[in-house]
């Protein structure tokens, strides 16, 4: 049978989400340094708190709740101090993102045959939707699945909206459909549940994505095609020890990874480009 439905990760499986995050938060974090005279070592244990308290590690309002900057410029505007900071890490962000060779003209591609594209990332809403539109992804994906956006800090108003009045990441396209709380890969019971939502049988889908021990080893359980994308591995890289040292993933996270580590994971199909998903759906 065709496969009528491609579900498909979205950091690291359609762009490179670690290259971005770490030319942004490196740049931004020289500068922060530069500026208060306050060390990495200070600072990282610090920013790891906040990230963990938010459930992401690209919270928006970081520089803001860092104690360490708070006590140094107790009256003082975060924000205007560390300008430059800002300033540096949205300009990276700009440089850095971009899709993987292929995806566009591949997902372009496959909704002309008529197969249905749906995201499902762990990267909270905002930042999701933020990055779909600024990708050109809202007009080719037909579902995007994430886990709801964290809190706002307190010195915003009641009931306020990460994604309030924010046309950045409001998508057009899209239907943008929020998981429970505190869902995590591997469950195969949530990619289950977005198989049902969509109205596909697990024998009508594909999934696609760069982790053994998240992305494939779920789809198998579930009974999912699965495929790797072999190209979007970045753990092996020197530079992903900073995002170890600043994660929002916690000391469960951790070890539930290392049970999940311990399982002999092969996936169904490996791919080495994006373009090459068109072939093993058939199109």
């Amino acid at each position: 049978m065709r496969p009528k439905t491609l579900i498909t990760d979205f950091d690291n499986t359609l762009y490179d989400w670690f290259h971005v995050w770490y030319q942004s938060f490196s740049a931004m974090i020289a500068e922060v340094v530069r500026i208060s005279g306050i060390s990495e070592d200070v600072l990282f244990p610090e920013i790891r708190e906040i990230h963990q308290k938010y459930r992401t590690s690209e919270y928006a309002f970081l520089l803001e709740e860092i104690p360490a900057l708070r006590e140094r410029y107790p009256a003082e505007d975060i924000t205007h101090i560390f300008d430059d900071a800002i300033h540096a890490y949205r300009s990276a962000r700009k440089h850095s993102l971009a899709l993987y060779p292929g995806v566009e003209e591949t997902l372009i591609r496959l909704r002309q045959c008529g197969v249905q594209i749906v995201l499902y990332t762990e990267s909270l809403a905002y930042y999701t939707n933020f990055r779909v539109k600024r990708l050109g992804l809202d007009p080719l994906i037909d579902y995007v699945y994430s886990p709801p956006d964290h809190e706002l800090p307190v010195f915003f108003l009641p009931k306020a909206s990460l994604n309030a009045g924010n046309g950045d990441a409001v998508l057009a396209f899209a239907e943008h459909r929020n998981l429970p709380p505190g869902v995590v890969k591997p469950d195969p019971e949530v990619l289950l549940d977005i198989v049902k939502d969509v109205g596909r049988e697990p024998t009508e889908c594909i999934y696609l994505g760069d982790s053994l021990m998240k992305d494939i080893a779920m789809a198998q359980a579930a009974l999912v095609t699965d495929v790797f994308a072999a190209y979007g591995g970045v753990q092996h890289k020197e530079e992903y020890e900073l995002l170890r040292k600043v994660s929002h993933w916690t000391d469960d996270d951790v070890e539930r990874e290392k049970q999940v580590s311990r399982m002999a994971v092969s996936p169904n199909r490996s791919i080495e480009c994006f373009a090459e998903i068109a072939e093993i759906i058939g199109e």
